[in-house]
């Protein structure tokens, strides 16, 4: 029986090979040296990274690429964070890139990620823990520099949005050495007056070094026990530090962040005109519900009528018939809409289909039970050739082999071990290497007799 084989298309290899990279690696870290960098005007970024012994393409997407602040070029040391895929056209390998930095702050990112996973692991990023937002606050809070423009970002978007709340600001350093300890001190301080019913902890953007402030072990443990809501807006959309994750909620920007704490003052006035027209709605429908009973009050008068009465029934019936009507059209209206999925349904499952992948089910239980059936085969004959070695070692014939003999009686049917076996002029059989000799006993020793001797 002939075995359907499973043949590649080049197409199909590298899809492949590409599905296997994409899954087997995670988003990763890659330091090397820019070589071959090329920037098309497609906008895309091609380049190299590589070290002493080996390199690997790289590309930056364009629109990937408006997001980096850094600009590569030929010899810089790099970091890339970047997956690793394959450009299926030319079966090659490549990283495409994320975002990149200078190599000298790798050491600043490996700190960041391991406390980033140690809190993760303690629990201060949890979902279920992040505190609400108040919808309407009547105080905002804000952490930052006086002097930062995120400061004045963050009051305009609030006198344009939210005149109506009050900002309370709490200034601390937002770079330096010296950062860490006044922002941790101008959050105790807003925790302790209990004036504000939202914080928000804010700066532009920055590199690594200059985000550093915002990745303090003890401001994270702060913002995670604070008994105030606490908005985290550091940098920019791209940027990422420990105190957005332990926040009870992170904006891309500044602005972002004064938005997500205030309402709309234009949704605000409709909201006022939809409250107040729901409140005279209510009322006119109370005064409708009054009118209503009255009326009602007014028909029983009539009811003893029996012209009344009689109209009462027939509009009753007239009623029933209309609700009679509109339920069988309802019911026909399910009846085609039952129809319709079960066509479709038909037409999912069409045999074409299935007997296509029964096909292919088939061809590989076949190839499967070749596979199956020749390993048994070779294990067989393996033990087959076991048991005819120790077949040989055990067989008398070895023996004759080695120059000794075999006794047996004239009919071959008993083997000779002692001399009481046998009896005078009786006939034995000795079998040799080669051939035979048919003797008759005329003489008998014991053992006693041959010891003696």
């Amino acid at each position: 029986m002939q075995m359907t084989q499973d043949i590649y298309s080049v197409s199909r290899l590298n899809s492949e090979l590409h599905q296997v990279l994409k899954g087997s690696f995670p988003l990763l870290w890659v330091e090397g040296e820019i070589s071959n960098l090329s920037m098309p005007r497609s906008g895309h970024w091609y380049f190299s990274v590589k070290d002493a012994y080996a390199q690997m393409r790289c590309a930056v997407f364009r629109h990937k690429r408006h997001w980096l602040r850094l600009t590569p070029r030929d010899g810089m040391q790099v970091l890339v964070r970047a997956r690793v895929a394959l450009y299926e056209p030319r079966g090659d390998c490549q990283l495409v890139v994320e975002h990149i930095e200078e190599a000298g702050t790798g050491q600043l990112q490996h700190a960041f990620e391991a406390l980033k996973q140690k809190l993760q692991a303690e629990g201060l990023f949890d979902q279920t823990k992040k505190k609400p937002l108040p919808e309407y606050p009547g105080r905002i809070g804000v952490i930052t520099s006086l002097s930062a423009a995120a400061l004045r970002d963050v009051l305009q978007i609030l006198a344009r949005r939210y005149p109506l709340a009050q900002i309370v600001i709490y200034p601390g350093g937002v770079q330096g050495d010296q950062a860490p300890a006044e922002l941790r001190a101008a959050l105790t301080t807003a925790l302790q007056r209990a004036e504000v019913e939202v914080l928000i902890l804010t700066r532009g953007g920055g590199s690594l070094e200059d985000l550093a402030a915002f990745n303090d072990e003890a401001l994270a443990r702060l913002i995670a026990g604070a008994e105030i809501p606490v908005v985290s807006a550091v940098g920019h959309e791209i940027d990422f530090t420990i105190a957005d994750f332990v926040a009870d909620r992170r904006a891309p920007t500044p602005s972002a962040a004064a938005e997500l704490v205030s309402p709309e003052q234009k949704n605000l006035t409709q909201q006022f005109a939809r409250l107040s027209h729901k409140l005279s709605a209510s009322v006119q429908r109370r005064l409708k519900a009054r009118k209503q009973l009255l009326q009602q009050l007014n028909r029983r008068l009539e009811r003893a009528h029996p012209g009344i009465l009689f109209r009462q029934h027939q509009q009753r019936l007239e009623k029933q018939q209309h609700y009679l009507m509109q339920y069988w059209l309802w019911r026909m209206d399910k009846a085609r809409q039952r129809l319709h999925v079960a066509r479709q349904r038909l037409q999912a499952r069409r045999p074409s289909e299935w007997i296509k992948q029964t096909r292919e089910l088939l061809s590989q239980l076949a190839q499967r039970l070749q596979t199956v059936m020749e390993n048994r085969l070779r294990a067989q004959q393996a033990q087959l050739q076991a048991n005819v070695g120790e077949l040989q070692a055990l067989s008398p014939l070895a023996t004759l082999q080695r120059g000794y003999s075999i006794v047996q009686s004239a009919d071959q049917r008993r083997v000779v071990r002692s001399v009481d076996d046998v009896a005078m002029d009786e006939t034995l059989m000795i079998r040799l290497k080669q051939g035979q000799l048919d003797v008759k006993v005329v003489r008998k020793w014991g053992e006693s007799t041959l010891t003696g001797c």
